[in-house]
């Protein structure tokens, strides 16, 4: 059967080869398939040393399934393609230059405010744990303006607090930026080159939703995960600045490190980051709610895409087993 010019573009990109070729515990693997229904799993998705060697999906096809907040890493991609072609200046950009509501405020803290502010999590707004304000601006005319309305309380770079308000914001920067959607931006500058082909992403007014909203399969996901684990380089082409992708996924603040059930960690640049153990080493994710994983382990030449349903927020924690103890044993470097 001759294959599309799609799907020779996929497996060139994303290069197959099985878990017994690939020396992995492919008897492992295998014996947690059985499993994979009960605990809620949706799709798992392993590549290693730049090949993907073991799937698994709930309809037993790679459809695209929404990212939930794993969103905000892929638009932390997006803007360091952004600064690599000069359209931002960087992180210590201020995001009033592009957000009016930022710029005609009386407070001087919220014109001072920089992209890295944002990405961090930092910018100081009051905003309540686990975001619960995200749900207010959904219903608002403008999110962007709710979102740069709240007060700031906390000065500006101390004190993180997860605020998707800030993501929408860095969404509405970047269409200012590139005069295009995230999405169409992003059609353009990250998914046509890898491929991507089958991705939503819900908007309004004309921006993205910073904060959740994109749908892509596992696969393309795991390619977002090797184009950082090559450290942004395509086809001997730098597609995200190095420097960026290395600023992003490093800890800025201590973040929800502690929080238990361990299911987060130190916080980036839109990354979580986690210091991991002997067996993984250290590793940076994309996180969505419910266990919604985008995993890259540099230690392990690894990339893990983990989807689950979403049944409370600490029923995460049986993404992060599973990859602990089933998908890093698996590949030989744990026990």
């Amino acid at each position: 059967m001759l294959l599309s010019a799609e799907n020779k573009r996929e497996d060139y990109i994303l290069p197959r080869r099985s878990a017994k070729e690939a020396g992995l515990d492919h008897q492992r693997l295998d014996r947690m398939t059985k499993q994979l229904p009960a605990l809620g799993m949706k799709s798992v998705v392993l590549v290693a040393d730049e090949s993907l060697v073991w799937e698994w999906h709930e309809q037993g096809e790679d459809r695209p399934l929404s990212l939930y907040s794993c969103t905000k890493s892929v638009l932390s991609i997006l803007l360091g393609i952004a600064t690599g072609q000069g359209l931002l200046s960087g992180m210590e950009q201020k995001a009033s230059d592009w957000l009016e509501p930022l710029k005609r405020s009386v407070d001087d803290r919220k014109q001072n405010l920089t992209i890295r502010h944002m990405l961090t999590m930092t910018a100081g707004f009051e905003w309540q744990d686990f975001d619960k304000p995200y749900w207010a601006m959904k219903r608002s005319d403008n999110w962007v303006s709710f979102a740069a309305e709240q007060p700031i309380v906390h000065e500006p770079g101390k004190v993180f607090c997860y605020n998707s308000g800030c993501s929408h914001m860095l969404s509405a920067i970047l269409t200012e930026a590139s005069g295009k959607s995230a999405m169409s931006y992003a059609s353009e500058n990250l998914f046509g080159p890898l491929g991507i082909q089958r991705a939503a992403w819900s908007s309004r007014n004309g921006v993205n939703d910073g904060g959740t909203g994109l749908h892509l399969s596992s696969r393309d996901m795991a390619k977002l995960g090797l184009l950082c684990l090559q450290k942004g380089r395509l086809e001997g082409t730098q597609l995200i600045p190095a420097a960026w992708l290395e600023q992003t996924t490093m800890p800025h603040h201590k973040a929800l490190s502690h929080y238990e059930p361990h299911i987060y960690g130190h916080y980036g640049g839109h990354w979580w980051v986690e210091d991991g153990d002997e067996a993984s080493g250290p590793f940076y994710f994309a996180f969505g709610y419910g266990g919604q994983y985008l995993i890259v382990a540099p230690k392990l030449n690894a990339v893990a895409v983990i989807r689950k349903k979403p049944a409370g927020r600490n029923q995460a924690i049986v993404s992060r087993d599973l990859f602990h103890h089933v998908l890093v044993p698996s590949l030989g470097h744990g026990s």
